[in-house]
């Protein structure tokens, strides 16, 4: 990246609830919003980050036809932390049509299609007539949904990178804003409870059980799946309104090692981190918290502990995860932790992994397990995906005076 780019509004929607100020709290708190698996059809003995009320929703009425769990949690977001006012504000500012919607997500509306497939007709097994496959389950949906909502008419990106996808969103909309084709994009990812998600990672055998997942520790045993929405408005930083945490520089990489296991020496995560850092200008030691991935499994968090002490040296940066309040939320949870960052860095916050008393202690990163209040000036947070997907952001409040990585 060649300028920062303001995160000039955000919302977000998890397990701990509505809001960034119920993230704020939550995160303060050390309360977490997973709770014992009650979703249809779900694995028993296994815990979620499943949002309240998702069911409820009511969309606009002349978006009617795009009603499906994830585009209800969307609209959720869209109506909390005057979201919607910010992009109308940047709507007058750019025009409409220089405002682009950028976001990620990996199930989509599945969840209307496995409802669809229960009423199919029988006996050739025939969806139902009512089923509309391209406003609710296919992936275009969200962003197709989110520009319409907002008035918007620029160009609607949706990204599918598997649990990067939020993260890589700010990636694209930064290109398109630095190719002068937008002058503002709104970014995030949405994702929701699904059966097949649920019943995929249980298959497996990847699910915590018996409790909420617990990053880093060293009897840690998988992860709890959640769902959330998380968006956030990027623009040129010369051109926002307010001060706001920036997004400083990104960073991505495909080492494609496995289709569901991490290069066990996180040479993919190493990349993204790396990338990232230059794009920001930043020496590692700029760096003032890591943001990690950290889901809870065994091999995923050993990799990054690993990637991370190679990037930042042992014990060079406190780092944790966030997955034990709001559970792992697949393709929001780039765009949900980035919200999180700037929170950490306007709090002066770093957030010790919930629910763990000691991280493992053949980790050789400086796991933080306790809140700490100290001065948070710039957070790297990274997201990574199943088929070898990685990604990486970096956001603060400036560029460092160090030399550059």
């Amino acid at each position: 990246m060649t300028r920062p780019l303001s995160m000039t509004a955000s919302t977000t929607v998890s397990a701990v609830g509505a809001g960034r100020e119920a993230l704020r709290a939550a995160l303060h708190e050390r309360r977490g919003g997973l709770r014992p698996g009650d979703f249809p059809g779900g694995p028993e003995g296994v815990w979620i980050g499943r949002v309240p009320g998702v069911e409820a929703v009511a969309l606009p009425p002349d978006l009617a036809s795009y009603a499906c769990r994830n585009n209800r949690l969307a609209e959720m977001a869209l109506r909390i932390d005057g979201f919607a006012d910010a992009v109308a504000e940047a709507r007058e500012r750019h025009g409409a049509h220089r405002v682009a919607v950028c976001l990620g997500t990996s199930t989509a509306g599945i969840e209307e299609t496995e409802r669809a497939y229960r009423r199919r007709s029988p006996p050739g097994g025939a969806l139902p007539g009512d089923f509309d496959f391209a406003r609710t389950h296919d992936l275009q949906s969200l962003p197709r949904y989110v520009r319409a909502r907002l008035g918007l008419r620029g160009p609607a990106l949706a990204i599918s990178t598997a649990c990067t996808s939020g993260a890589r969103s700010f990636l694209e909309a930064a290109v398109l804003i630095e190719a002068g084709l937008v002058d503002a994009a709104v970014v995030g990812g949405v994702d929701t409870l699904c059966r097949m998600t649920l019943m995929g990672f249980n298959s497996l055998e990847l699910l915590s059980r018996g409790g909420p997942c617990r990053p880093c520790a060293a009897d840690r045993d998988g992860i709890s799946i959640g769902e959330a929405a998380a968006l956030v408005l990027l623009e040129r930083a010369g051109d926002a309104p307010a001060a706001s945490p920036l997004l400083l520089g990104g960073g991505a990489s495909s080492d494609g090692h496995h289709m569901s296991s991490p290069h066990p020496d996180g040479l993919g995560a190493v990349a993204a981190m790396r990338a990232a850092l230059d794009a920001a200008g930043l020496a590692p030691d700029a760096v003032d918290y890591v943001n990690l991935h950290g889901t809870g499994t065994r091999a995923n968090d050993a990799m990054e502990d690993r990637a991370v002490a190679h990037v930042f040296g042992e014990r060079g940066v406190p780092c944790s995860s966030i997955k034990g309040w709001t559970g792992h939320t697949l393709g929001a949870s780039g765009a949900l932790e980035a919200v999180a960052a700037g929170i950490c860095v306007e709090d002066g916050l770093v957030p010790g992994c919930l629910g763990v008393e000691e991280a493992d202690p053949e980790f050789r990163s400086d796991v933080a397990t306790g809140n700490r209040e100290a001065p948070v000036r710039r957070v790297l947070s990274n997201s990574f995906g199943f088929g070898g997907s990685n990604c990486a952001l970096v956001i603060g409040q400036g560029r460092a005076a160090s030399a550059p990585a």
